[in-house]
C-alpha cells in the first residue's frame, strides 16, 4: 500500500493565510472528496500538491516511485497540439509505444493498401506484445470512447471549451497515477458521461482527491470526505450523505462546548473585574486560563449562513408564450417548431447532451439570439436576470465594493428592509475586510458568487441559468437551492447537477437533437426511473458520401484484436457467472453484515468489469462486420 502524507503545511495568498499546520495522509483506493466554501483554498491545495504551486511550509512523505496527475479547472493546453499528442503527453516508454501504435492504425485507415503502413503496424503489434501494453491500449480505447474523443489530428485550437476538458480529463486517467488530483472534473460534460465517469472510478485501483459541486457525484466515488473551512481541515469518514450527519453532529458539540466556555468566562470575568492580583502561583495560573480561554472564544469558526433572501419586482400571469419557433446554424437544426407556454410560476429544467442547443434556448429567451421563424411574446412585467456560464463582461480592475454599486448602491429584502451593499457582500460570504480585493485576485467560485450576487440585486422576477452549479461550492448551491424554492418568479435552468435539477425544478425540457425536444412533467431522477434516456436520436438517413467514406477505410483486425474477439464471449460468460455466484453468497450471509458487505463491493467491482468487456465485444463486433 502507498501512503501520500502531509504534515503542517501552511500556505498564504498575499496577506490571507488559506490554511496553517494541516495534517492529513491518503492511502491506496482511498477516493477522497474535498469541499469547503470558495476561497478557502481548495484548488490552491491541489496545485501545490501536483507541483505547479509550492507551500510556505510543508513536510510530504511519500514513496519515490510515487506518481501524481492533476486536473485542473481551467484547462491549459498546447493550442497548436493535436489531440493524440495531448492525450498521450507522457514520458513513459509504453505511453509512448502507445501513441506510436494508436498513430499507426489511424495512418493505415486512411491508406489501407499501402504496404509499407501494413509491414509498420505488424512492427508495433511485436513491440506491444512484448511490453504486455494489450491490455493498458484496451483501457484506453474505452476511455477515449466514453469521453467521445475519435478525432486524433484534430488540433486543440479547434477544440470547444467541452471537447478539451475531455481531452485532459482522458490525459490524466490514461496516465494511472498512484494519486488523481481532479478540480471539478463533471464541468462541461453529459448525464451520460458523468455516470461513466462515476463508475470508472468507483474501480480505479489507486488514490483519488476530488473537487466537485455534483453531490450525486460526490456521494458515489468518496469514501472520505475532507472539509477545509477557515484554514482548518475535518476529514470525515463515509461519503456525502454521511458528511452531512456527521458535520451536523460536530457543529452541535462545537456549540454546547461554545456554551460551556462561555458560561465560565463570564465566571472568570467576574473574578477578574473584581480586582484579582497575581500574589500566588495559583492565581496566576487562574489569569494565564483566563486569557487562553478568551483567546478560544475569538477564534471559535463561526458557521456563516449565506442569506440572499431578496425581493424581486411583481410579475404578471404571462412571461412567455412561444409558438412554432425555429432556428438553424447552416445545417444544423437546434429548433424546429418548438411551442410552450411558460407560466409565472414555472420552475423548468434544460437537459440534453452537449452541443444540441440548450444554451441557444436561452439565449433566444433573453433576447440575445433572435429565431428563425415562429413567434414569442413577452409578458409586460417580466424582469430577466441572466446567468451565464461565463461572466466575461466583469472588469478584473474593479475592487468587490465596486463591482457590486456598479449594480446598486442598497436593495431591499424579500421583508421590506433596505441594505447597503457592504452589507449584501457580508452575507454572501464575503467579510468587511476584503471589499477592497480586486476581482482578479478572487478565485473562480468567488467570482460566481460575486456575479450571482450582482443579478440578485436588479430584483429580477424570471430567472434563467445557464449551467449555475459550475464552480460555486455546496454550501452556496444549498443556499441557492433553497432560494430558488421560495423564488416567487418563473425558474428556468440548463444543468448537468442531478442534484441541483432534482431539487429546483418539477418539469423538463429535454434536447434529443436535431431540433427534437421532449416534454416531460417531474425532475431528473423521475424520469430516468421512468426509463427514459438523455442520449441524442441520430438521424437514420446516411449520405453516400459517409457510406463512400466507410467503404475505403476499412478497418481490419489486429492479431491481438483477433484472438480478443475469439475469446471475448466465453470471458463475458465468465464475469456474469461470477456475479451470479457472489449474488448466491448474499443470499447465503443475509444475516452476515461483513460479508455481505463484503460481497457487495466485490460484485460492483465485477459488474464494472462485465460491462468494459461488453463496450469491448461491441468495439470488436464493429470491425468483424467488417471483414
Amino acid at each position: 500500500m502507498k501512503i501520500y502524507k502531509v504534515e503542517n503545511i501552511l500556505k498564504t495568498h498575499g496577506e490571507k493565510t488559506l490554511f496553517s499546520d494541516i495534517n492529513f495522509s491518503i492511502a491506496t483506493e482511498d477516493k477522497v472528496g474535498l469541499i469547503g466554501i470558495n476561497g478557502t483554498g481548495k484548488s490552491s491545495l491541489l496545485k501545490c500538491m501536483a507541483g505547479l504551486d509550492s507551500f510556505d511550509k510543508e513536510d510530504i512523505i511519500h514513496p519515490n516511485d510515487y506518481t501524481i496527475s492533476y486536473l485542473s479547472q481551467d484547462i491549459d493546453l498546447d493550442e497548436e497540439m493535436s489531440v493524440i499528442d495531448a492525450v498521450f503527453q507522457s514520458e513513459s516508454k509504453i505511453m509512448k509505444l502507445l501513441k506510436k501504435y494508436e498513430l499507426a492504425i489511424v495512418d493505415l485507415e486512411n491508406d489501407p493498401e499501402n504496404e509499407a503502413k501494413q509491414k509498420k503496424l505488424l512492427l508495433l503489434q511485436e513491440e506491444m506484445e512484448y511490453a504486455k501494453a494489450w491490455d493498458l491500449s484496451s483501457s484506453v480505447k474505452i476511455i477515449l470512447s466514453k469521453l467521445g474523443i475519435k478525432e486524433y489530428d484534430r488540433k486543440i485550437k479547434e477544440l470547444s471549451g467541452g471537447e478539451k476538458k475531455r481531452v485532459a480529463l482522458a490525459k490524466v486517467l490514461i496516465e494511472m497515477p498512484d494519486l488523481l488530483l481532479l478540480d471539478e472534473p463533471t464541468n462541461h460534460l453529459d448525464f451520460e458521461t458523468i455516470e461513466w465517469l462515476e463508475k470508472y472510478l468507483k474501480s480505479y485501483p489507486n488514490s483519488i482527491l476530488v473537487i466537485t459541486h455534483d453531490r450525486y457525484f460526490l456521494d458515489n466515488i468518496s469514501t472520505r470526505i475532507f472539509e477545509l473551512n477557515k484554514g482548518r481541515l475535518f476529514e470525515y469518514s463515509g461519503n456525502y450523505s454521511s458528511f452531512l450527519l456527521k458535520k451536523t453532529e460536530r457543529e452541535t458539540n462545537e456549540i454546547s462546548q461554545y456554551n460551556k466556555n462561555m458560561k465560565m468566562y463570564k465566571q472568570e470575568l467576574e473574578w477578574i473585574r473584581r480586582g484579582a492580583k497575581a500574589r500566588t502561583t495559583k492565581q496566576q495560573a487562574r489569569i494565564d486560563k483566563f486569557e487562553k480561554l478568551e483567546e478560544k472564544l475569538e477564534n471559535r469558526v463561526q458557521e456563516e449562513i449565506l442569506n440572499i433572501e431578496l425581493g424581486g419586482s411583481r410579475l404578471g400571469k404571462q412571461v412567455f408564450e412561444i409558438e412554432k419557433i425555429s432556428k438553424k446554424y447552416y445545417d444544423k437544426v437546434i429548433l424546429d417548431d418548438f411551442s410552450i407556454i411558460v407560466q409565472k410560476d414555472a420552475r423548468i429544467g434544460i437537459i440534453g447532451i452537449n452541443g444540441v442547443g440548450k444554451t441557444t434556448l436561452l439565449n433566444i429567451l433573453s433576447g440575445n439570439e433572435k429565431i428563425d421563424s415562429g413567434t414569442i411574446k413577452v409578458g409586460q412585467t417580466v424582469k430577466i436576470a441572466y446567468y451565464s456560464q461565463f461572466n466575461d463582461d466583469m472588469d478584473m480592475n474593479l475592487r468587490m465594493i465596486n463591482y457590486i454599486r456598479q449594480g446598486a448602491e442598497s436593495i431591499k429584502t424579500s421583508e421590506g428592509n433596505k441594505i447597503s451593499a457592504t452589507q449584501l457582500l457580508e452575507r454572501f460570504l464575503f467579510p468587511l475586510h476584503s471589499h477592497g480585493t480586486i476581482l482578479s485576485k478572487l478565485s473562480g467560485g468567488e467570482r460566481r458568487r460575486l456575479y450571482l450576487l450582482r443579478l440578485l440585486m436588479q430584483e429580477p422576477n424570471v430567472l434563467i441559468l445557464d449551467e449555475p452549479t459550475n464552480d460555486l461550492d455546496t454550501e452556496t448551491l444549498t443556499i441557492l437551492e433553497d432560494y430558488l424554492k421560495s423564488f416567487s418568479g418563473a425558474v428556468i435552468t440548463v444543468s448537468h447537477d442531478r442534484y441541483f435539477l432534482d431539487k429546483t425544478v418539477n418539469e423538463l425540457l429535454v434536447f434529443k437533437g436535431q431540433g427534437k425536444i421532449e416534454k416531460f412533467i417531474g425532475n431528473y431522477t423521475e424520469y430516468i426511473e421512468a426509463g427514459n434516456t438523455i442520449k441524442e436520436e441520430k438521424v437514420k438517413e446516411i449520405s453516400k458520401e459517409v457510406i463512400v467514406k466507410k467503404k475505403t477505410s476499412k478497418i481490419k483486425f489486429t492479431y491481438n484484436e483477433r484472438k480478443e474477439w475469439e475469446n471475448i464471449d466465453s470471458e463475458i460468460e465468465k464475469l456474469e457467472n461470477k456475479i451470479s455466484e457472489l449474488e448466491n453468497l448474499m443470499v447465503e450471509y443475509s444475516t452476515d453484515f461483513e460479508m455481505i458487505s463484503k460481497f457487495t463491493k466485490e460484485r460492483e467491482v465485477v459488474k464494472i468489469q462485465l460491462e468494459n468487456k461488453l463496450e469491448r465485444w461491441e468495439y470488436l463486433a464493429s470491425i468483424a462486420e467488417q471483414q
